[in-house]
């Protein structure tokens, strides 16, 4: 083997071979883009979440797209618009929540530690309930 000229790989090898360095690259940065996240915004389990969705886009697109020239900014502001876009749908859920709650006629409101009997279909088709 001394002397030889390693063997370039074609096609699919090379291809599992990117997807590889790709993958050693995601698991190397994981950790310190979730450091930045967590130091920046103190949600562990949000920043955990968007990490998780920035390694798959990234796993998506670095292996068709390339590397980019620094791919953990690339990680850090994808994970950082994942926690943002969550936060944004967390508070729209919210008012919307609200809204409808405020929509409730005050007599129509169950009194405060008062829970409904649960009465389905089916009891209200049988006089046994």
């Amino acid at each position: 083997m001394h002397g030889r000229a390693p063997r370039r790989r074609h096609g699919a090898d090379q291809h599992l071979t990117a997807d590889a360095g790709v993958e050693d690259l995601l698991r190397e940065l994981a950790p310190q883009v979730l450091g930045v996240l967590v130091r920046r915004y103190e949600d562990f389990a949000g920043c955990e979440d968007a990490v998780q969705e920035a390694l798959v886009a990234a796993a998506q697109h670095w292996t068709k797209e390339g590397v980019p020239s620094n791919p953990r900014s690339w990680l850090v502001t994808a994970a950082s618009r994942a926690v943002v876009d969550e936060w944004r749908s967390v508070r729209a859920r919210r008012r919307r929540e609200a809204a409808v709650a405020a929509l409730e006629a005050p007599d129509q409101a169950a009194p405060s530690g008062h829970r409904p009997a649960y009465r389905g279909t089916r009891c209200r088709r049988s006089s046994r309930c």
